[in-house]
């Protein structure tokens, strides 16, 4: 049976953890239409992606 051989403080413990912590997605302003959106991912409004057209653009976004 593993045991430990020494205590593991909690500030040890806690700095080991934060790297667990989910983070926010980050949104931008798209130049194009105006409308937020996340990083690196096609604007589902204009369905553009780095200036090309990649989806046909819908309006229930």
């Amino acid at each position: 049976m593993a045991v430990p051989k020494s205590k593991i403080s909690k500030s040890r413990r806690g700095q080991r953890r934060s790297h667990d912590s989910l983070s926010v997605d980050k949104y931008v302003e798209d130049q194009e239409s105006g409308e937020l959106r996340r990083r690196h991912h096609i604007d589902l409004s204009t369905g553009k992606y780095r200036g090309r057209q990649i989806l046909e653009p819908s309006d229930n976004y």
